[in-house]
């Protein structure tokens, strides 16, 4: 894969994309309870956290993320292939990484489709981005 076929905008904005994603699914009109109930969080507790690493660490997965994906899916990739890739990728790979640990912390079932479903949502978009915006 040459590099420099890339499209590193493209990349960013598939980045950009989990965060808008994110920002919805784990709002109060979507998971946000569910997700914070399910993991024993209080609105205390998430106030309390480093917003800057949190969101900082966040950005650059999913930049690593996104350039991974767009690597993965070539030059000659368009919006359908993009999107199934992406979406592959997300049921096939992530959520099956998350299911194992999951498994073994015992978390679950619901928290594991909350996080798993963002994850599969979040990559097809970034594949959709990626494979049409080349």
């Amino acid at each position: 894969m040459d590099l420099s076929q890339l499209n590193y905008l493209a990349i960013a904005v598939g980045a950009l994309s989990t965060f808008l994603i994110g920002g919805i699914w784990y709002s109060p009109i979507m998971f946000a309870n569910a997700w914070m109930k399910e993991n024993g969080f209080t609105e205390d507790q998430l106030k309390k956290g480093n917003a800057g690493v949190i969101f900082g660490g966040a950005f650059v997965a999913a930049l690593i993320m996104s350039f991974n994906l767009a690597a993965f899916l070539g030059s000659e990739a368009d919006l359908v292939w993009g999107a199934t890739a992406g979406a592959l990728t997300g049921i096939g790979w992530v959520s099956m990484a998350i299911a194992t640990i999951y498994l073994f912390e015992r978390r679950s079932l619901k928290l594991f489709f909350i996080n798993a479903g963002y994850q599969v949502v979040a990559f097809t978009i970034m594949g959709a981005i990626l494979g049409a915006w080349h």
